[in-house]
């Protein structure tokens, strides 16, 4: 709601022009009303991020528009008001902040030690407080680091002295959720496996980074199986707390058609290559879409 917001704010600023061009990226904002947002899920991290993402009903498209001037001016963050949620949308909102952190986490460009460490000490608390959510979810103390944790991973500052991250994943997401409508966190824990995988060999060392400082995996001799432990164990914990780790768990089964269709509207919306670790084109997304069936 947070992100419909903002995009009724760029409308209102600009009445005389088509909110959705900002999201098809024909154009940019020049104003946008004020923001606030009061939060009542953890997930994300609109409440502090310059980002929102909205889904065209009548094309069944989900666009990310990125700018600074929606940035809320302020939020009121009460973790009291997130105790009535359900596991399943609690825990798809762990994984989004998860993602969040992780998408910038792995990079195919310049990183910076300090920005490393935030973010693995930022993935540590979602998956030690996501667990504890899970078996007790009434645990103020640990929904309130959630939410706070969700500020963090998408206000830019595990993104900071890097060149960004991938994104892939959340585009890809992006596809399946306009087309399946099915909670963000969830497609982003069903399609990760499949993405890390296929594009791990492009970043070893950073996927042994991660293996390591995260999850505590002693490195073997051969740092393909240092990689594969490292994703399986992300699996796991998505398992741990009854997300999904394939389309299939998630109760989706997209055809060939769909898949090529979710693979060029990827493309077209990222404007060609797409992602950092590895630049994935059309078919490479498409390849992905079918491992993680």
């Amino acid at each position: 709601m947070i992100d419909t917001a903002k995009a009724i704010a760029y409308g209102l600023a600009d009445p005389e022009e088509d909110v959705w061009t900002l999201f098809e990226h024909t154009r940019m904002a020049k104003k946008c009303l004020p923001v606030a947002s009061v939060l009542t899920i953890a997930a994300a991290g609109s409440e502090t991020s310059m980002g929102a993402v909205i889904t065209n009903e009548q094309t069944k498209e989900k666009r990310a528009y990125d700018d600074d001037l929606s940035r809320p001016k302020f939020a009121v963050m009460n973790p009291e008001l997130t105790l009535t949620l359900s596991d399943y949308q609690t825990e798809s909102g762990c994984v989004d902040i998860l993602m969040h952190t992780m998408e910038r986490y792995f990079t195919g460009g310049q990183t910076m030690e300090i920005t490393d460490s935030i973010a693995e000490g930022l993935m540590q608390t979602v998956i030690a407080n996501a667990k504890i959510l899970h078996t007790t979810p009434q645990d103020l103390e640990a929904r309130s680091e959630i939410m706070w944790v969700g500020s963090i991973s998408h206000n830019g500052l595990t993104g900071c002295g890097t060149d960004g991250g991938d994104w892939a994943s959340h585009n890809m997401e992006h596809e399946m959720g306009g087309m399946f409508d099915v909670a963000h966190g969830a497609g982003l824990a069903a399609i990760w496996g499949s993405w890390a995988r296929y594009v791990s060999h492009r970043a070893p060392h950073r996927f042994v980074k991660f293996a390591m400082n995260v999850f505590g995996i002693t490195p073997e001799a051969n740092e393909e199986e240092t990689i594969e432990k490292g994703i399986c164990a992300v699996e796991d914990f998505y398992r741990s707390i009854h997300m999904p780790t394939s389309m299939g768990e998630l109760g989706i089964h997209p055809t060939e058609e769909q898949i090529e269709e979710m693979a060029a509207g990827c493309e077209r919306d990222t404007g060609g290559a797409n992602g950092s670790v590895l630049p994935l084109k059309k078919e490479d997304m498409i390849r992905i879409y079918k491992m993680a069936r």
